[in-house]
């Protein structure tokens, strides 16, 4: 069987993924062999290789990207890595409805370290947290099959968590303000009680600041219970900064939300 056989065949079946040696059994041939034959279908762009060993079928309508969307191979790269993951941050927002900037790589939650994604104009970043396996998380459908998601609530107390990762407390304000519509102030709360409690003191004064009181309430109990004193800027001096009682936080930044 040639090489361009093997993918198109894959492809009429629906599958879009495929490792090396898949290849090599399907093909018959050496991993050498196996290996020009695919090096000759990526410098036509049929198929890419987002992670050693790991082939993507790259149809018509993706060429201009040099891969597959990364919402449509995460997911298989993953089960073959045996990693358990969840889509995060800013990509999980925007999947939430929550699309005020457009995020430069897919943001992907790992429980380890990995080094990015660069494949074609694709970008995966790979964000790490120890306890991502206690996150809820919901289910999101492509073209490809289904995709990890953290939930609404979790997405927002992440976006507190990890800043500096999403543009920057400016950004991550304006996105929580398109995010809050997807929010329900139990399941946030819920979520807050397994997150750092600073994330809760930061989130409810985000929310605050963009008039989501309603959900701003829901966390006042837990951060009254278990909060200590915090910045809401980590890497910002206190000195001089109001505080906010209801927080327990000292506004050491100003925060603008943009339009």
């Amino acid at each position: 069987m040639k090489a361009s056989d093997y993918i198109s065949s894959l492809a009429v079946n629906g599958r879009f993924h495929f490792t090396l040696n898949e290849a090599i059994a399907a093909l018959g041939v050496s991993i050498a062999a196996a290996r020009a034959a695919l090096l000759r279908l990526q410098q036509k762009g049929h198929v890419a290789l987002p992670h050693r060993g790991f082939y993507v079928i790259v149809p018509p309508e993706f060429r201009r990207l040099g891969c597959l969307p990364a919402e449509q191979f995460v997911p298989q790269l993953m089960r073959h890595l045996g990693e358990p993951y969840y889509v995060a941050l800013l990509s999980a927002a925007e999947l939430q409805g929550a699309a005020h900037q457009r995020p430069q790589a897919f943001q992907v939650m790992l429980t380890t370290n990995r080094r990015p994604i660069e494949c074609g104009a694709v970008r995966v970043q790979f964000v790490a947290r120890k306890d991502a396996e206690q996150t809820p998380i919901i289910e999101k459908n492509t073209p490809r099959g289904s995709l990890r998601v953290a939930s609404p609530e979790a997405t927002a107390l992440e976006l507190v968590g990890y800043a500096d990762q999403c543009g920057g407390l400016d950004n991550v304000a304006s996105v929580l303000d398109e995010l809050a519509e997807a929010l329900d102030a139990e399941k946030l709360l819920a979520a807050a009680k397994n997150s750092p409690i600073v994330w809760a003191q930061r989130l409810g004064y985000l929310l605050d600041r963009t008039e989501h009181r309603a959900l701003a309430d829901a966390l006042v109990p837990l951060v009254k219970a278990r909060a200590h004193s915090a910045r809401l800027a980590r890497s910002s001096p206190s000195t001089g900064a109001a505080r906010i009682q209801r927080w327990k936080l000292a506004a050491n930044v100003d925060v603008e939300v943009e339009p």
